[in-house]
């Protein structure tokens, strides 16, 4: 076995340290070995929603948007309904939807997201620019597509 191998599934490491070190990692820019952590540090349902979360993040600034959005996903099965952490994590949701072109979905995160704090960040900008986007790609669909 490895050092790093050996590191990793050394049970004497807590799931706060495995979170802290995966803060660290991703400071770092190396979101791969910092979401390895944050799966270790989500088995502490204390630490579940931000772990969760943190690896979204990760995924999405290592531009693999498809995985971060389950990582997302289950940031918010742990979230405790209507909190600060629920809006944030819908948010960051929102935009890695928007970025893989899944208009529909993300505006059902910034509309929750609307409802539960309408000052948020740009949320109503993105809303109103997403309506407009939609709206002129249905304008655009001959009937042959309908």
């Amino acid at each position: 076995m490895s050092d790093s191998s050996r590191e990793i599934a050394d049970p004497s490491v807590s799931p706060a340290e495995r979170y802290e070190r995966g803060l660290a990692l991703k400071q770092a820019g190396l979101h791969q070995a910092a979401i390895d952590q944050f799966e270790m540090a989500a088995v502490d349902p204390a630490l579940a929603v931000k772990a969760y979360a943190q690896m979204g993040l990760c995924y999405k600034l290592s531009a693999r948007y498809e995985e971060a959005v389950p990582a997302l996903q289950q940031a918010l099965k742990a979230t405790p309904a209507s909190s600060k952490e629920t809006v944030q994590i819908l948010y960051v949701l929102g935009r890695t939807l928007e970025s893989l072109g899944r208009v529909a979905d993300a505006m059902e995160s910034y509309r929750w997201i609307r409802r539960e704090d309408p000052d948020y960040r740009d949320v109503t900008e993105r809303i109103e620019r997403l309506s407009t986007r939609r709206q002129t790609m249905a304008a655009k669909k001959t009937p042959a597509e309908d």
